[in-house]
């Protein structure tokens, strides 16, 4: 009979390497003041800091002490009973399909914003940012026209983060366990998981449409997204999530 283990290896060597990067950025940033998240970081396509490793890179990428955290504390809550029962393979396979899935959604919404933000825009206005955008940002500087501004962080600001896949995890815990009880701190009383992953689920979508922050909700909506087509299509082809 198979044990049952509450830090199985796919979540535990992800949070280490998650840490790993975490430290090496704090490191290499406070040494030598190098800016690791611009370079690993993800960048919208045209950006001049674009690269394709950092679709995976990304993933590994967290801003600051509390976003690895939360992220961390998330992936092995809802994710060490799948990896579990799904075993490694699927369950690392799971987890990446749906960070890439949040990748692409988020790249499609940001392409989005970034062509409406440069409407109006002069070739050399688009240029400027194409050019030297990246570097300004890299600086932690940005131009001082508010529209030029906010064109530039869209292009050359990187996403950085685990929470598109861990989205995912939360979309499956809900799925593969509908009725489990959730507890919360901030909660009076326990909320079984289908409504607690619809309700962040809703509450991602709002705040997708009407937040301004730096927050990359269609990220987290992306992993949800792509988890249940990954979800729906074993269904079909195993008859089960399991």
């Amino acid at each position: 009979m198979q044990r049952f283990n509450l830090l199985p290896d796919v979540i535990k060597n992800l949070i280490i390497i998650n840490g790993l990067f975490f430290l090496a950025t704090m490191a290499l940033g406070n040494a030598f003041g190098l800016p690791l998240i611009h370079y690993l970081g993800l960048h919208l396509p045209g950006s001049p800091g674009f690269a394709p490793y950092q679709l995976v890179t990304h993933l590994f990428m967290h801003a600051d002490f509390g976003h690895f955290f939360f992220n961390m504390f998330a992936l092995w809550m809802f994710g060490y009973t799948l990896e579990n029962i799904w075993g490694a393979k699927r369950f690392l396979n799971y987890y990446l399909i749906t960070g890439f899935g949040a990748a692409l959604l988020h790249f499609g919404v940001q392409y989005y914003e970034y062509q409406i933000a440069i409407e109006g825009f002069s070739p050399e206005m688009i240029n400027l940012i194409k050019t030297e955008g990246f570097d300004v940002v890299v600086n932690s500087q940005n131009y001082t026209n508010p529209q030029l501004a906010a064109a530039n962080a869209l292009l050359n600001q990187p996403t950085v983060g685990a929470s598109g896949a861990v989205f995912g995890i939360l979309l499956a815990f809900g799925m593969l366990f509908p009725n489990q009880p959730i507890f919360f701190i901030f909660l009076p009383i326990p909320i079984k998981a289908k409504y607690f992953v619809a309700g962040y689920g809703v509450l991602e979508l709002i705040n997708g449409f009407t937040s301004t922050g730096n927050v990359a909700h269609f990220a987290h909506l992306g992993g949800m997204l792509f988890g249940f087509l990954v979800l729906r299509y074993w269904k079909s082809k195993y008859g089960t999530y399991h």
